[in-house]
């Protein structure tokens, strides 16, 4: 949520933002309700105040006509305050919901475009796994992951699909070591960085996740609601750890605090129609390792370029090649001022894929959330800044793995980090 004192200061900013991210608010009607909510509440206090002083004079009249009539007067204005406190309610409902409307707005240094087309490549790392070598060479076509896969019994999404419908897939065998080698492998690894290690709740209420920014409009096709619980899934461990500290302060001296969240997610992939209905690359069922950071608000976007410098350490680590990728302001979510994507190179489709998202949401997130710091020097309080990025989300790094490392009969290599939590060097 954004201050309303910014709003009120820069509304052709605010209206500009929300264009770019392709989001309709009527920025001048929030402003309306919102004078008008703050005339209401002065009238109902200037009637307060007219009151209490009424109850002193009453208190002090002896001539029974002249307080009987102050009496009277009294009525009045209770009857006034009675409906301006109705008007007030009314205003502070229709005020919050228009708030709750307004995205975060895009930090000065991202760049502007429409959607995902305009997005900025930033750095590329690695080289390019080849199999089809030059002449005189022996070489060969790379297969997709789900046929080296299934060939290999790791992943059934046949079963799946029998079990539960469509995009669904069951891990198996190797694959199943594998995804508990990654978890082990990123826990060991980030934990040295500050990392708290948590596995939480994956069902929140309603208010949680719409104060997390997760329940927008257009989020909520997304989202799994369980009516009889009045309970939504999470669709990334950073939802629940979002909402961990709601109503907390935090001394500034505790800043950053970091998690790293394993969860299981949820997500029906409503707007991804057509898109990957075959495999487990978008499915509605997925394990993720979340990074968090709640930090100064100075320094946040020093700690988002740290959620990056993790993510690209990770994959490094399992020498995977990759793309940094700046998110345009078209392109960002609702409770995003910056983002940044991480995609893999998959040989089979000859193109990098999107396995790592990391998001600067700011204050966005903390205010909704009434999450603050205690300044040390001032004693005052203020709102620190919130952050995430993706680990490993499990499914799609086991498909660059399986890609990137398989072989020409076949069999698929461990990455060489993986291998002190595995007992095979080879799936065959």
């Amino acid at each position: 949520m954004l201050d309303i004192k910014f709003i009120r200061n820069y509304p052709d900013k605010v209206k500009e933002s929300c264009k770019q991210k392709h989001i309709k608010v009527d920025v001048d009607l929030l402003l309306e309700v919102d004078k008008r909510k703050r005339q209401t509440l002065q009238a109902l206090e200037d009637m307060l105040a007219q009151k209490n002083q009424a109850s002193k004079i009453i208190s002090r009249t002896k001539d029974e006509k002249e307080k009987r009539k102050l009496i009277l007067e009294m009525r009045e204005l209770d009857e006034n305050s009675d409906r301006l406190t109705k008007v007030l309610k009314e205003s502070e409902g229709e005020f919050n919901n228009l708030m709750l409307q307004i995205p975060n707005l895009p930090l000065d240094d991202v760049p502007i475009g429409r959607d995902e087309k305009d997005n900025v490549v930033s750095r590329e790392w690695g080289e390019k796994s080849k199999f089809d070598l030059p002449a005189g060479r022996q070489g060969f076509q790379p297969k997709n992951y789900l046929e080296l896969a299934e060939n290999l019994d790791l992943i059934d999404v046949k079963r799946a699909a029998k079990i539960s419908g469509t995009r669904f897939g069951i891990l198996k065998k190797e694959a199943v070591l594998l995804e508990f080698s990654l978890i082990n492998f990123t826990f060991e690894t980030l934990i040295k960085d500050g990392f708290i290690p948590v596995i939480p709740p994956i069902m929140l209420k309603p208010e949680m996740l719409e104060k997390s920014g997760h329940l927008s409009e257009k989020d909520k096709p997304e989202r799994y609601f369980i009516e009889k619980d009045n309970a939504y899934l999470a669709g990334t461990a950073e939802q629940p750890i979002a909402a961990m500290h709601a109503d907390e302060i935090f001394d500034e001296k505790d800043l950053p605090r970091r998690y790293l969240g394993f969860s299981t997610c949820f997500r029906r992939e409503a707007g991804a129609s057509g898109k990957d209905t075959k495999g487990i690359f978008r499915v509605h069922q997925f394990d993720k390792i979340e990074m968090f950071s709640i930090c100064h608000p100075e320094k946040s976007s020093r700690e988002h370029q740290f959620l990056l410098s993790c993510q690209e350490k990770l994959m490094q680590s399992l020498k995977i090649p990759y793309r940094v990728i700046q998110i345009c302001t078209g392109d960002l979510g609702f409770p995003a001022a910056a983002a940044y994507d991480v995609e893999a190179w998959l040989p089979s489709e000859n193109r990098y894929r999107e396995t790592h998202t990391t998001f600067n949401d700011t204050d966005f997130q903390t205010r909704r959330l009434n999450i603050r710091y205690r300044d040390s020097k001032t004693k005052k309080l203020a709102i620190p800044h919130a952050l995430n990025g993706t680990a490993f989300a499990i499914g799609r790094i086991l498909i660059a793995i399986i890609e990137n490392y398989q072989q020409k009969d076949g069999k698929i290599f461990v990455p060489e980090a993986l291998q002190k939590y595995l007992n095979f060097k080879i799936i065959q």
